[in-house]
């Protein structure tokens, strides 16, 4: 029985060539001419043997972003195994990701490993951190504005919408009526400072106390994470389909590391690193599984309680050292 073409895979350079396709799928599979807008493309040095013997080539295309500019090229439809033969034939600059085409049809494409790297227009949403409280030049997406829009004054903007207090629900609400008007073709999420919030020592203990003799509510705990998981897919879930309805590349950034010893419990809620240990991991699955970038911001910070204000909060040099680690990560 003849395995089903299920997936399209938008190609703009050497999959196309039927040399390629022999010598990855065996033989020719069907193609559809197709465009992509919003993008250019730019040469990229190739030193894969493998890949310059398949292609014939040593300088392969990778896209970038380009507002007003389009890409033609044909949709390829391929098997399971024809789609993992394709990721194993492209290079490490290269990663795959869902796009829209021109005719408005979504399908895969290979961009540029780096998410930051590509892009002309970034929006950046989340929270604090994000924000750059505490820094009054405007912390890690300052840097990265300054850094971002140097590369092109003409046409590359940066646009930060950060809201200190957001949660990752309150982004994802709060983003989808912002974004017109940027015209963005990435979208940086950096929350989930707010969600690693848990009731204060004292708050939990009163809650257990109101327990039955006998009653535990550990179990209760675990079925509350569940459920905040689940909402935190949810909210991840719209923000992925906002950008994609924008043409635009989500990118997730984690949570950065935070020294519990010295945050003040807020409201009844204290910050726990167990916590925000637990969404890192949360975040960097979703991403994994739904071929989202995901940036993580853990380390910079880590154990460097001197780059703190209150055990939150970067300093102006713990933004710094946040800025120039995502700047490895994604440019």
């Amino acid at each position: 029985m003849t395995e089903s073409r299920t997936h399209t895979l938008f190609s703009f350079g050497t999959l196309r060539d039927e040399r390629v396709q022999t010598a990855l799928f065996g033989g020719a599979v069907p193609t559809s001419p197709a465009a992509l807008a919003g993008y250019t493309t730019r040469p990229l040095k190739i030193t894969d043997p493998a890949v310059i013997a398949a292609s014939g080539l040593d300088v392969h295309l990778i896209l970038e972003r380009r507002l007003g500019a389009s890409v033609e090229g044909a949709v390829l439809h391929l098997t399971d195994q024809e789609l993992a033969a394709a990721d194993a034939y492209e290079v490490d600059d290269y990663t795959r990701r869902r796009v829209v085409l021109s005719s408005g049809a979504t399908t895969w494409a290979y961009l540029d490993a780096k998410p930051l790297r590509p892009a002309e227009r970034i929006v950046v949403v989340g929270d604090s951190i994000a924000y750059g409280r505490c820094d009054p030049r405007g912390g890690w997406a300052g840097h990265l504005a300054a850094a971002h829009i140097a590369g092109n004054e003409a046409e590359r903007r940066l646009f930060n919408l950060a809201v200190p207090g957001s949660t990752l629900a309150d982004v994802g609400e709060q983003t989808p009526a912002l974004l017109a008007a940027r015209r963005p073709d990435t979208l940086l999420v950096a929350a989930g400072i707010n969600d690693s919030a848990v009731p204060a020592a004292g708050t939990t203990a009163q809650a257990d106390a109101d327990l039955p003799a006998g009653s535990s509510s550990a179990s209760d705990s675990d079925s509350e994470e569940t459920a905040d998981f689940a909402r935190l897919a949810g909210s991840l879930d719209t923000l992925a389909a906002t950008a994609l309805g924008h043409n635009a590349r989500l990118v997730v950034a984690g949570p950065s590391w935070l020294d519990e010893d010295r945050t003040r419990d807020y409201e009844g809620l204290r910050f726990t690193r167990a916590r925000a240990l637990a969404l890192r991991a949360f975040f960097r699955a979703w991403c994994e599984a739904n071929h989202i970038d995901f940036l993580d911001l853990w380390e910079p910070l880590r154990e460097r309680t001197e780059l703190l204000v209150d055990g939150l909060h970067p300093s102006a040099e713990g933004h710094r050292a946040l800025y120039e680690h995502l700047d490895a990560l994604g440019r």
